[in-house]
């Protein structure tokens, strides 16, 4: 076995740990960060000029994007379920065109919007949210 492998196979078991053992919370956390690692692939693959790897790292990036608008709740998020549901229809709207144009600028734009995005969910007072429902 060679050491790419055992490092991917190592991968797939903490993943799979990750995500049977983790709350809501978390899986989105980890969509959140799995996108900024496909997007920072995408990125790595364009200055290499490496660009079947780029249109499928930026693929994933956007199959996220459409997992985290799929678990958006519009009744108990209301308006701030409706500007996340527009800002990852714009971010996909970037990586189309970072994907078509090789454009670093519009990858490091969807990056910024989603470590925003990250920074809030990850401060999120879980306790006083379940203690007002």
């Amino acid at each position: 076995m060679n050491q790419n492998h055992a490092l991917s196979q190592y991968n797939q078991v903490s993943l799979h740990t990750s995500v049977t053992d983790a709350s809501p919370h978390k899986l989105i956390d980890l969509l959140l960060l799995g996108f900024l690692e496909r997007v920072a692939q995408a990125r790595v693959a364009i200055l290499n000029n490496k660009i079947e790897m780029k249109g499928n790292r930026i693929s994933k990036a956007i199959d996220i994007l459409a997992g985290l608008r799929a678990a958006l709740d519009f009744e108990k998020g209301g308006k701030v379920a409706t500007n996340l549901d527009d800002l990852y229809e714009y971010m996909t709207h970037l990586l189309i065109s970072a994907n078509l144009n090789n454009d670093l600028k519009k990858c490091d734009e969807a990056t910024d919007l989603m470590r925003v995005i990250r920074d809030g969910w990850n401060g999120l007072d879980l306790k006083a949210i379940e203690e007002h429902k």
